[in-house]
């Protein structure tokens, strides 16, 4: 893996994260998220779903990036 990808893959891990906690947070607040009852609506469900297999596979991929920028200089990783 070049260290060209290996940067592009850590910089989505990181961009991943921040978009999906802005996401979480916007979620919480919405009027949408909670019914009259204060209880938590499907909207709410599977978008939180969402975000936490976003999260998940955000940071398997920057993981991965950083992992591939912590070999020696020079040396490829097979991938």
């Amino acid at each position: 893996m070049s260290r060209r990808v290996a940067w592009f893959l850590t910089a989505f891990g990181i961009w991943s994260w921040v978009i999906w906690i802005t996401f979480v947070k916007n979620l919480w607040a919405s009027e949408n998220s909670w019914g009259p009852d204060g209880s938590a609506t499907g909207f709410f469900v599977v978008h939180l779903i969402l975000a936490i297999v976003s999260f998940t596979l955000g940071t398997i991929i920057g993981v991965i990036g950083l992992r591939a920028l912590r070999t020696k200089r020079g040396e490829k990783v097979d991938a």
